[in-house]
């Protein structure tokens, strides 16, 4: 399930109840959080926003912290999976292969809709919708937006499921067939 959403969207507070229910057992069902994206120092904003989600967090989930997400999946298919978010991936994958100069993360991106797509248990993915916010000023934040674009769609496009959330309610946007 791939899970769209803009900015304070409420998708990722979705996408953990989710998560959850789809991991079954009941309340105490065991869940990989994989997040992906690091707390930089000094940005006090950010590492409110990432303790708003640790709290929010059962206890008894397994934390990942890694930008490493393709080999996550790849290493445990059978294990119920949140991801927040693709974002935080794509960055670290752009900054990795120097893709804000130029260079292509085209082959990243297929790894990981390849490691989407032969997943075999519940997973849920949070990603910005990049649709919904205005273009970005600089070149850089336009790459952004365009690659975050195209990962999106090809993520969507391996998913049975893809919601977008607006105002913390749930948008069906693909349904499986």
């Amino acid at each position: 399930m791939l899970v769209l959403g803009g900015i304070r969207s409420g998708k990722s507070q979705w996408a953990e109840s989710v998560a959850q229910q789809l991991a079954g057992e009941g309340d105490r069902a065991p869940v990989r959080y994989v997040a992906t994206g690091p707390v930089p120092e000094g940005d006090a904003d950010w590492a409110t926003r990432v303790e708003a989600h640790q709290v929010r967090r059962p206890a008894h989930w397994q934390t990942v912290e890694t930008t490493d997400l393709t080999a996550t999946l790849t290493a445990a298919p059978h294990v119920a999976t949140l991801v927040d978010d693709i974002g935080g991936w794509l960055t670290a994958t752009m900054d990795r292969r120097d893709a804000w100069a130029g260079h292509p993360v085209t082959g990243d991106v297929t790894a990981l809709v390849d490691a989407v797509a032969a997943f075999r248990a519940p997973l849920v993915m949070v990603s910005p919708e990049v649709g919904l916010t205005v273009v970005p000023a600089t070149a850089a934040g336009r790459r952004f937006a365009d690659e975050l674009g195209t990962v999106n769609q090809r993520l969507a496009a391996v998913c049975d499921r893809v919601v977008l959330v607006v105002a913390g309610q749930p948008v069906t946007v693909k349904e499986p067939t």
